[in-house]
């Protein structure tokens, strides 16, 4: 590594230490690439060095480019905000709501009106993660759905089998993360009659040049995927074969149907700049338009009532903490003394969603600049509680505190090691 690189030297150490088996990080500013650094492994046992050009599992950092692609038909007046989803999925036409989260299923009231394409984009819809709770609800979803990224589930029965579940809440009470995103990109494929990982090439993908983004890793390119790490029960680090919660099979079929526009992209740093630089482009990179303006300016605005904000959360912890609001697909910082780093920092404004499996970005258009952090930690919720693979926080915390100090006109050296 490039001893003039701190955000190298300080992510290696935290790689060197266990805590992770390795990380990539970048950053983009003023129209050019300042830092970029590849750290440890992507293949621990064998060897493997991660390169610039590994490619990861991007977790939740599908959603925003989900959303981006609902919102692109949108403008071309498909749909309307407010409009119920029911035109394009009846299966949700008499959605019923638990009366307790915890409660049994058939203890329920009927839903106060029908899901709308802004519910889903904001997740007010009512929809969950099955593995975020406990009891009768969490088992029903994993029985009716299968694996979140990887299900034999095929798409229409997906839907059919989500629409009998009970809400949580009522729709667009407050903000429940789950399987919205999914469905979102499920209505997607329907309304352009062509699967979704199709719709996101022709649309966003092949017109940024992100050669690199699917929902499925070509053969040819296998030999670039990083393999996927977790952590023992002593938490050292462990190979596995599967991602938490048993959301995916050890190699996912070509044939399988079911894409999870909430959580299944592989990609790539570049890619992922060529993305996020719509943020900062006002909707456009490089004469490329992927949204007008005024779309964008709605995406990144905050969209929760103070009240929501104030009771969002995920797996029983709040997600906001104050600092942030959520818009359509994306975190908005509101207040940066308040924003939490691990969702994104930065100016106010600043918008970014992150990862399950540690993978994080932000965008801030005050300073025209893009952070990105990627890594494989795949960690089970029950040893988080136990405060196993938790240095993946820390990695992007000094990752983002280190960008930030920088002089912006002070150029960064490369690294890898």
């Amino acid at each position: 590594m490039n001893g003039g690189d701190q955000i190298a030297r300080t992510v290696g150490a935290i790689v060197d230490s266990g805590a992770l088996a390795s990380a990539t990080t970048m950053v983009w500013r003023d129209d050019k690439v300042v830092q970029h650094a590849s750290v440890g492994w992507r293949d621990l046992e064998a060897k493997l060095p991660l390169e610039h050009d590994s490619l990861f599992r991007i977790a939740s950092m599908t959603k925003p480019i989900t959303s981006t692609a609902a919102l692109m038909l949108f403008e071309e007046g498909c749909f309307a905000l407010n409009d119920p989803i029911t035109r394009w999925a009846p299966e949700f036409r008499d959605m019923r709501v638990l009366r307790s989260p915890t409660g049994p299923l058939d203890e329920t009231d009927p839903a106060e009106r029908l899901i709308t394409f802004e519910d889903l984009l904001t997740h007010r819809s009512g929809l969950t993660y099955g593995a975020l709770h406990r009891g009768s609800i969490a088992k029903a979803y994993g029985e009716a759905l299968g694996g979140d990224i990887d299900s034999d589930v095929a798409p229409d029965d997906w839907i059919t089998r989500l629409a009998a579940l009970p809400l949580l809440d009522q729709p667009g009470a407050t903000l429940h993360y789950g399987h919205s995103t999914d469905l979102l990109g499920l209505l997607i494929a329907r309304i352009e009659d062509a699967p979704l990982g199709d719709v996101l090439k022709r649309r966003i993908f092949d017109p940024l040049g992100m050669t690199d983004t699917s929902f499925i890793v070509p053969r040819e390119k296998r030999n670039r995927r990083v393999k996927n790490y977790g952590f023992d029960g002593s938490g050292r680090l462990s190979a596995r074969l599967t991602c938490p919660g048993d959301s995916t099979v050890p190699e996912r079929p070509d044939d399988m149907e079911y894409v999870s526009g909430g959580q299944g992209l592989w990609s790539t740093l570049d890619d992922y700049l060529a993305f996020a630089r719509i943020f900062l482009g006002a909707g456009a990179v490089d004469g490329v338009r992927i949204l007008r303006p005024e779309t964008l300016a709605l995406m990144t605005s905050n969209r929760l009532t103070e009240q929501q904000r104030a009771t969002a959360e995920v797996g029983g912890m709040p997600l906001f903490r104050g600092g942030h609001g959520f818009g359509m697909g994306v975190a908005v910082v509101l207040d940066p003394k308040k924003a939490e780093p691990t969702v994104c920092g930065g100016r106010k404004g600043a918008v970014g969603w992150p990862g399950g499996f540690g993978g994080w970005w932000r965008a801030d258009a005050n300073d025209n600049s893009v952070l990105i952090f990627l890594t494989h930690n795949m960690v089970e919720r029950d040893q988080l509680s136990r405060g196993i693979g938790l240095g993946v926080y820390e990695a992007i915390t000094q990752f983002q505190a280190l960008a930030s100090a920088d002089d912006p006109r002070r150029p960064y050296h490369s690294a890898a090691g």
